[in-house]
């Protein structure tokens, strides 16, 4: 295995922050963003190995706050990037990076009163986004 550089570690983390801030941005509201992303938190740090290693080092992504179509557009591209970088440097990680995003994107779903429409569709996208399809 390849180690992953620096630009691929923020590949990987800007992936999977960027999709618990879709979900938690597809239905607003200040108090339900943070039991949203103590949600998140908690799935995130269940990663292991190299996915553990890309989502807890390093700075922080810096998304677009703009618009949700401006997320959309960096964080599902990134999505399918991280599974390629893995695939090509360290492919038993693969279905760990997808599983720890697609939990930390459903808790976040989960924490406020139920899945809404709009994140359940989120959730769509990014799952999408994972399997290399969309």
């Amino acid at each position: 295995m390849d180690p992953l550089t620096a630009d691929e570690q923020l590949t990987l983390k800007t992936g999977a922050f960027g999709a618990v801030f879709l979900v938690s941005n597809a239905v607003p509201g200040m108090l339900a963003m943070v039991r949203e992303s103590i949600a998140a938190s908690g799935a995130l740090a269940d990663a292991s190995g190299v996915v553990k290693a890309a989502l807890t080092t390093g700075p922080l992504p810096e998304l677009p706050h703009d618009s949700a179509l401006e997320v959309e557009a960096t964080v599902l591209p990134a999505l399918r990037r991280a599974v390629e970088i893995l695939r090509a440097k360290s492919p038993g990680d693969v279905e760990t990076y997808r599983s720890v995003v697609l939990a930390a994107a459903e808790q976040v779903a989960r924490a406020s009163r139920g899945v809404a429409p709009a994140e359940a569709a989120a959730i769509d996208r990014i799952r999408a986004a994972l399997a290399g399809s969309a």
